[in-house]
Parts: structure tokens; sequence; C-alpha cells
């Protein structure tokens, strides 16, 4: 075996019918439309090992997310820091917080927000699949880099404001009002990127893909799937069967298709389309050269809470049964990031190195405003970012939003101090 080797690995983790889905704010698993996976890899020659996993769910949060990569860790022999384990956040499947369903479960009229048997069984599957993909590592010598711009998908929801920069209307997921699709695509990261690792007889066998958009066309309809962003992977997996492929979706906090997408099912076909195009157009410009160095870096950082509302409101608001179903979750997952700060459990952001090549690793919904700012950290060195890794704090809006209002302001457990803590961490990994 050569200096460096990787370990490639995926296994199903599509929740079965019945099953809660965005953590039971919309209708349960009533269909499968296609299958849901984990897909990863585990790097072998720079130190103790190094495994990447991007995952078909929308979310793994606080408990949840430690533990799959604590067990990635054992199966790797590494340990948790070592492991990058990020979803890809597609809406229609699996929402998963310990400390949330802790809390809702208090009260039986609540359903389950995930089914703790089936979480255990998907952390077996992973565990197994890395295993036995260690029993084969592929010698791997050379890497590249490759980049295309995407073609009429991400769009900033943020773009319709007032005199005073206030959010006054938002393009979601989708959009059908005129004026709202007629506004400019607004502040976007437009390029797909792609990392990919070759064996020493040239054969491509890992490529993974980057882009930031929030993945879905359509959803709330009961119906499991992988949405665009999975179909355009599964597409180029169909037909380069050979070489793992991979997909992360990037800082996509305030990013959607909602200018581009009607969120018919013609739309998604459309989308899917012009992902894989970016996909191939990215592959296109992949130019292998010597693989001589890969390191990992971890920082940790535990933004501080909104202090409001109180642990003693959120606990009343889960309880009332005059709230709304939404009303009487979404205090159930703030509840599960307060506690997690109050016992001191830190997020683990990491950088992997591959040549002069970095990816970085980032929990929450950051906002795209974050990719940019990482990537301006190294100018003339290609930084790939994936988000929606430890998703305990929601969203991350950057510090000048917190006062624009807007959905994603309403929804993020942090304040805004956790601009200059996720800036000046970024700052350090990507030195």
């Amino acid at each position: 075996m050569g200096a460096f080797a990787i370990a490639p690995f995926r296994c199903d983790v599509t929740p079965p019918l019945g099953h809660s889905l965005l953590g039971g704010w919309i209708p349960a698993a009533s269909a499968v439309d296609d299958r849901l996976e984990a897909i990863g890899y585990v790097l072998l020659g720079a130190g103790d090992p190094i495994v990447v996993c991007a995952v078909d769910w929308a979310a793994l949060m606080n408990d949840a997310h430690l533990a799959w990569r604590r067990t990635l860790a054992a199966a790797a022999g590494t340990t948790p820091d070592r492991v990058a384990v990020q979803c890809v956040h597609q809406h229609n499947t699996p929402f998963v917080c310990p400390e949330a369903r802790t809390a809702a479960g208090l009260h039986p009229e609540l359903a389950p927000m995930f089914d703790a048997a089936f979480f255990e069984t998907c952390l077996e599957r992973v565990r197994l699949a890395a295993e036995r993909a260690l029993e084969n590592p592929v010698p791997v010598t050379r890497v590249a880099h490759g980049v295309a711009k995407v073609d009429r998908v991400a769009s900033n929801r943020r773009v319709a404001r007032d005199a005073a920069g206030r959010v006054r209307a938002m393009r979601l997921s989708s959009c059908t009002d005129p004026e709202l699709i007629a506004l400019p695509e607004g502040t976007i990261d437009p390029e797909l990127q792609t990392l990919a690792f070759y064996a020493e007889d040239g054969r491509k066998v890992v490529a993974a893909h980057y882009y930031a958009t929030h993945p879905m066309s359509f959803y709330r309809d009961g119906r499991v799937t992988s949405d665009f962003c999975g179909l355009a992977r599964k597409r180029r997996q169909a037909e380069e069967p050979g070489c793992t492929h991979l997909y992360f979706t990037g800082c996509a906090g305030n990013i959607s298709a909602g200018k581009y997408n009607d969120g018919s099912p013609a739309a998604r076909v459309v989308l899917t389309a012009r992902l894989h195009a970016a996909m191939l157009a990215a592959e296109a410009t992949l130019r292998p050269e010597q693989l001589s160095r890969i390191s990992w870096r971890t920082d940790n950082v535990l933004p501080p809470p909104h202090p409001r509302p109180t642990e003693a409101e959120l606990v009343a608001a889960i309880a009332n049964p005059a709230n709304s179903l939404v009303d009487r979750l979404l205090p159930a997952y703030r509840l599960g990031w307060l506690r997690r700060v109050a016992r001191g459990f830190p997020l683990v952001l990491s950088r992997l190195r591959v040549n002069d090549l970095s990816v970085l690793h980032l929990p929450g919904e950051m906002f795209i405003e974050y990719q940019l700012r990482a990537r301006a950290m190294r100018p003339g060195k290609p930084v790939l970012v994936a988000a929606y890794g430890d998703d305990g704090l929601w969203y991350v809006p950057t510090k000048e939003e917190f006062d624009k209002g807007g959905y994603e302001v309403g929804v993020a457990f942090s304040s805004d101090k956790a601009d200059r803590i996720f800036t000046a961490a970024m700052r350090r990994l990507l030195r």
C-alpha cells in the first residue's frame, strides 16, 4: 500500500413508513420515492484515520450527531474529533434531536420526533459499512479539484426588503409570486466544487461535490426522497459505478432554489438536470496531481443562546395544548440547545487539507456569507465548504442580519455573538 489510502462506504438510511419526517412538523412517511443513503470515506495515511460522511437526512443534532461521530470513529479506529458527519438537509427525511424528543415525549399526545430503534439500526448499518470498506482500502496517489458555475438553481431568500433593509417577504424553497421571482438572485455562491481522489492505476475512486442551496424542490407530502441534489448525485453514481459520489450542502441557511422553482414535479426534474450538468462540468475540469499532503484540524466553539425564552418558558410552551404543533415542537428543539450550552458541550468544526485544497466542515444552517468569507480567507487556494453538521443551534445568520427580521432570525438559537465566534474559528482552521 502507498502512503495514502481511501475506503469509501455507503449504507441505506431510509425510514420506515409511518416514521416522522422533519421531526414531526410535516406529514409522516407514507411512501418512498427514492432511498436515502449515508455515504462516506475513510482516509488512511495521515496519522489516525479521518472519516468524512454525508447523510441524506434533514439534521443530526446534539447527542445524535455525537453518536454518529463516535460510531464511525470506533469503526475506523480513530477518535470522534477526526470524524465529520454532514447532513444534506432534504426535508422529507428524518430530523433527529434526542434532547427535543425527550422534552416533547413528556406529553404523549405529541407523536415521537423520530424512532429511537430505527436510529440505532442506522448506526449499526453505518458502522458495518465502514468496517467492511476498511477491509479493502484503495491506495490513492493523485487528487484533483474541479469547479463549474451552476445554471439557475440557487437564489437568496432574503432579497425583498423595505427602505430600512428589513426583510418584507421571503422567496423560500419554492415560489410562485411573480414579483419575488423577478427579483435578482441576490448573494449566492454560484459555483459547484468537486474534490476527487485517484487510485494508482488512474481510476477515479471518490468524487465529493459541494454546492450551497437548500436541497428541496417540494415536500410536506409524506414522500421520502433525496430530492434534486440527491437525485443528481445518484445519476452520476449510475453513470460511474466504479467511483463513489458524495454530495455536500454548503452554507445555505439563506439560500434556496426559490427563484427557479415553482414547487412542481416538473421543476424537480429541471433542477436535477441542472445540478447534474454542473457536476459533469466540474469533473471535466479535474486535473489530477500528485497527492503529497493530507492534514486535519479542529476547533471547538459554543455560541451563547438568546437570553429569552428561558428554560421555564420553553417547558411551558411545549406543555401548552392551546399552542399549535409547531409552537410546541420548536421550543423542544430550542430547549435542547439551551441545555446543551448549560452543560458545556461544544460544537466541533473541522478542516481537511489535501495538498493546497481545504474542506471546511461547519455546523448548523450557516448563511452563505460565512462560506464566501471562508473562501476569501485563502485567496488563490480552493476552499470547499460543507455545512449542516451538528445542527443543534439551527440557523446562523450574520451579525448584520439579526435586526433585519425574516424566518431565519426567528429560528436562530444563538445570539448575534455567533458571527464573531464562527468567523474567528474559520480563520484559525484555514490559516
